[in-house]
């Protein structure tokens, strides 16, 4: 029987992590079609054409995650991370999803997502300081 040897880290070593990459892409791409993934973003720009705010995120099928949402501190409470939202979830609409899932933090902004027809599909608790993680759903009426 051949002899194993594992190690442990407090990092992510670059060229054994591209390892890992490689053979679990290797694998996804075997079992499903995860080329047809796309990604989506959308921007807001201030006058100057600086960008204050962006949502990103990615499609596969009727589904459609937002993966990233910010405003730069200076223009948060002015509306722009709704319409940021807004703007991403209709640019998904018009590549058919149907269904939405983000995931945030208790400190970021699960009551944010609530008012814009999110729920919470499951919560996690039992990170540190308190902290809970939000796996949020929302699902258009089809």
């Amino acid at each position: 029987m051949p002899e194993f040897h594992y190690e442990s880290h407090d990092c992510l070593p670059a060229e054994e992590s591209a390892i890992v990459d490689r053979g679990l892409g290797d694998f996804n791409d075997q079992a499903a079609p995860l080329h047809e993934v796309q990604a989506l973003s959308c921007f807001v720009r201030n006058e100057g054409g600086d960008i204050i705010g962006g949502a990103t995120g990615r499609r596969w099928g009727q589904l459609c995650e937002l993966q990233q949402l910010w405003v730069e501190a200076s223009h948060r409470g002015m509306g722009l991370g709704i319409g940021l939202v807004q703007q991403f979830e209709q640019h998904a609409i018009e590549k058919g999803c149907t269904s939405f899932y983000l995931e945030t933090l208790s400190f970021q902004a699960p009551e944010f997502y609530k008012k814009l027809g999110y729920t919470v599909a499951f919560a996690q608790s039992g990170y540190p300081h308190g902290i809970g993680k939000y796996h949020m759903v929302k699902e258009l009426g089809v």
